[in-house]
Order: structure tokens, then sequence, then C-alpha cells
């Protein structure tokens, strides 16, 4: 018997939700100010001012309404995560819909969902006139999306409750860095603030020394920081790293776009002097092996049809796009077309592998991660092991993550379900594309970009594109960010909340 959502449930719902809104609406002061202050830009302020106000008087309003001094249960929580998101998407399209550069209001929540997702296809029109407070909010988007929308309310909304650590459960999410949940939350904000800073001005000094200038230069690197590390696509002029035709800054990004792909567990540990743990870890491990494969399925049909001409091209171009699909960054060299007019199926079906696969857990980066690939190869030499030996055999298959841990049935059964519902996704937005008349690969191609997160595109993602195939993408990326579950939660709620008794 399926049980009807209680009275102080939808309560508890409201009341996180209305404190996650007036979150959004605070940090919408943020561009305001720097509107105002910085950019001299008034008008793209008030488009801020407005709905800042907006979001605040709901949030403050839903608190209200919803006032409640029980704690959040996991149930819930999941619920108040996957309506967090789709609020977030709606109020933070609010001032990009003012902005005069979006068809429609449809659009501008694309963008929005694109950014917080951190995936980072985009609908933008006339980016390169963008003002400057739009764009910095397009790229603060992948900043608290990527850290995590829950992490904001548990740093400064909520407070260290046991419903703090099931809305942290709740984002998809499973390791605490530290035994108290709110401080992992502020550790995360802690090391994402530092990287910002180092991030920033290392770009800021790269794009000095290709002639941009330096209000120019250290807004763009903040904002190709934030959307790098974030593993976000977003960039500030519409050719995207490709403007700054510049091998080093090409460098720098990669190497900003794989550190953001790692576990925070894993920054934690090496904060903290644990330098082994890259080495010993089954994610970065897996990792490694994983961009070995998929490099030489790429290299290999760009080869074949001679596509570029020497190691250093293939490695700007090629290497380059490679690794923003596995890193699920999206930031592109290349411009969309090239993918399917000069790259061929082999490689295109590499970096679809790669982007399928993604980064690894309790990152910013999305698809499936590597440390559930790890798990599966692990389960798969288990249950060969068993097969091989004697039925008296005692087999046990071990991995390293943080600490040695044991393979366990329950623990792959998990794996497997998220991982089928990745290729669900996957397989959903495919079959919609080639419904609508697009190729069967680059539908493919395109619907694994925004469920993995990633970003990249071969040209299907467009404003021209019809409406259905935007709100496919849509829900692609949200579920892919939240990995399911909390999704599953929601639609599970609603069942409940129109049959349960």
């Amino acid at each position: 018997m399926i049980l009807k959502p209680q009275v102080n449930d939808i309560k508890n719902i409201g009341y996180y939700l209305g404190r996650i809104i007036l979150g959004i609406g605070l940090t919408m002061l943020l561009p305001f100010i720097a509107g105002l202050v910085l950019f001299r830009e008034h008008n793209p302020a008030l488009d801020f001012l407005i709905s800042a106000n907006i979001a605040i008087f709901i949030g403050l309003a839903l608190s209200w309404l919803c006032k409640t001094d029980n704690d959040l249960h996991a149930g819930p929580a999941m619920v108040v995560i996957a309506l967090s998101w789709l609020a977030a998407m709606a109020f933070s399209a609010i001032p990009l819909s003012l902005s005069g550069h979006y068809k429609s209001f449809l659009d501008a929540c694309f963008e929005t969902m694109s950014g917080f997702t951190t995936t980072g296809l985009t609908l933008v029109q006339d980016l390169d006139h963008l003002s400057w407070t739009h764009n910095l909010w397009r790229h603060l988007g992948p900043f608290i999306g990527g850290q995590g929308i829950a992490i904001i309310a548990i740093s400064f909304l909520v407070g260290g409750t046991s419903g703090s650590l099931n809305l942290y459960l709740g984002e998809g999410r499973d390791e605490k860095l530290v035994p108290n949940v709110m401080h992992t939350a502020r550790f995360i904000w802690a090391i994402s603030i530092v990287y910002l800073i180092l991030g920033t001005i290392v770009l800021g000094l790269v794009g000095m020394s290709i002639g941009l200038k330096p209000p120019s230069a250290f807004f763009h690197a903040a904002c190709v920081f934030m959307a790098g590390f974030d593993t976000a696509g977003f960039a500030p002029q519409s050719p995207n790293i490709l403007y700054y035709h510049s091998l080093m800054f090409e460098i720098a990004t990669i190497f900003f776009m794989v550190v953001g792909s790692f576990n925070f567990n894993l920054h934690y540990q090496i904060w903290t002097g644990n330098f082994k743990e890259i080495w010993k870890n089954i994610e970065t491990r897996t990792l490694l092996f994983v961009i070995m494969i998929v490099t030489l399925i790429t290299m290999a049909g760009l080869r074949k049809l001679g596509v570029y001409s020497d190691g250093m091209i293939i490695f700007r171009k090629g290497f380059f796009q490679l690794i923003s699909g596995q890193t699920t960054t999206g930031y592109m060299t290349i411009y969309a077309q090239q993918f399917i007019k000069e790259w061929g199926d082999l490689a295109l079906t590499g970096v679809i592998l790669a982007m399928a696969l993604g980064g690894c857990a309790c990152s910013t980066a999305g698809g499936i991660k590597m440390l559930r690939v790890g798990i599966i190869y692990k389960a798969f030499r288990h249950d060969i092991k068993r097969i091989m030996l004697s039925p008296s055999a005692i087999v046990v298959q071990k991995f390293h993550h943080i600490k040695m841990m044991f393979v366990e049935d329950k623990q792959v059964r998990a794996v497997l379900i998220v991982t089928l519902g990745y290729f669900f996704l996957y397989g959903l937005g495919t079959l919609v594309g080639v419904w609508l008349g697009y190729p069967f690969l680059e539908a493919l191609f395109e619907s694994t970009s925004a469920a993995a997160n990633v970003g990249l595109s071969c040209g299907i993602t467009d404003t021209s594109m019809p409406a259905i195939l935007k709100v496919t993408y849509i829900i692609e990326m949200w579920a892919g960010r939240l990995e399911l579950i909390s999704v599953f939660a929601l639609f599970g709620f609603f069942v409940a909340f129109l049959k349960g008794r």
C-alpha cells in the first residue's frame, strides 16, 4: 500500500524549498552589485535587482507559510533537491530573459539549467555583445551548481541538522570529507574559492600575454575558470576557447578541467598532505585507463581520415576536445559542425564514449563516473574468479577509494541501477532526436552531451531546434546532474500524493 504524504511532509518540503529559493535570490545580488559598481551597466544591473526581489519575496513567503521545526527526512529531502533545481532554473532565467538575448523564456530556462547542471550547452544569441553583468551570471551558475545548490543551503541557510545530511545526499553526493556535513559543505566552498582566485590569476596573466587588456583579461579569466573548474562549457565569447588562439591558454584550461573533474574527497586528501591517494585511488586509475582507451579510438579515427596534419594540431584540436568530453566540461577549440564534417564516425564514437563515462564521483563532473566504472570492472573480475576457482574457495575483491573497501553485492546493484539509468537517459534523447529527423549518431552525441552534463555540441543545440527537444534536453540535464535518484523520488512523491492512502 502506498502511503499518502502527510501535511508535515509537505510543510517541510515547502520550508526548505523556500530557504533555497531565498538563497538563489540573494546570490543574484552579486551580479547586481558587480553591474552597478564594477561594470557601470545600470540597465543589466536593474534586471538582477528585479529578479532578486521576486525570488527573495517568494522564498521568504514560502518559508513563512510552511514554517516548521520538524527535521527533513530522506524522502522529502530528495523531493526538495529535485524541485530546488527546477526553481533555480526558473528564477535564474528571469534576468537572462530580460537581457533581450534569448528568443523565449524557454531558451533562458535552457541556459540556466545548462549552467547550474554544469553542462554548457547554450542558446544565447549574440553572445559577443551580451553585457558583462549577464555574462557573469551565466558563469556564476556553473560555479554555484558545480558545488551544489544544496551546499549553499547547508552552508548558510539551513544549519547542521540531520536534514542537512539528507539534502547533501539527495544531490548525488555520498561522501563526507569531515564528520560534520555542514563543515564538509563549507570546506567545498573554501577550496573552490581558493582555486577560483589562483585560476583567475593564472588565466588572467595568460590573457594579458596574448593582448587582452587587464580588465577584460581578468574578467575572461574568472568566467573561464568558473566554467572550466566546474566542468561547464560556457565562455564569454561565441567561439568558445578558440577565441583566444593560445596554446598556453588551452594547456591551462586542460589542467583546470582535469582538476575540476576530481572527487572533492581527493582534493581534501591532497590538501591534508596525502598525495599518495592520487596514485592509489580506484577513480584516478580508472580515469587514466579510460582516457587511454578513448584516446586510441578517437586518434585512430582522426588518423584514418587524415583530419589533422601534425602532432600539435592533433593535440589542440583532437585531444583537447576529448579531454573536454571526458571531464564533461564542454570547452571547444573547433566549431560544432567540424565534428560532423571532419571527424568521422569512429572519432565521434570515441568522444561519445568519453562523455558517457564522465569524470569522478562527488565532483563537478557528470556522466556515469569513474568510481562506478571501476566497481563494475572489479565486480566482473570477482565473478570471473568465482567461476574459475573451486566452489569451496572464498573469493574477496577489494579496491582502494580513500580507504580499502570490499566489493559487495548491494553496492554493485546500486551502481548498476544508476548506470542503467544513464543509458536510459542517453537513449531517450537519442530517440527524440531521431524522431525529429536528426541522424542517429548526431542525435546520440547531443543526447549524451546533455544527459552527462558535458556541453560539447555537434550543431543540433540551436535556437531553431524544436521546443520538445529543448524540453527533453532540460530534463536530461536535470536528471543527469541529480544522478536520477532524486528525480525518481519526486515522481514517487507525486504518485503517492495522487494515489496514496
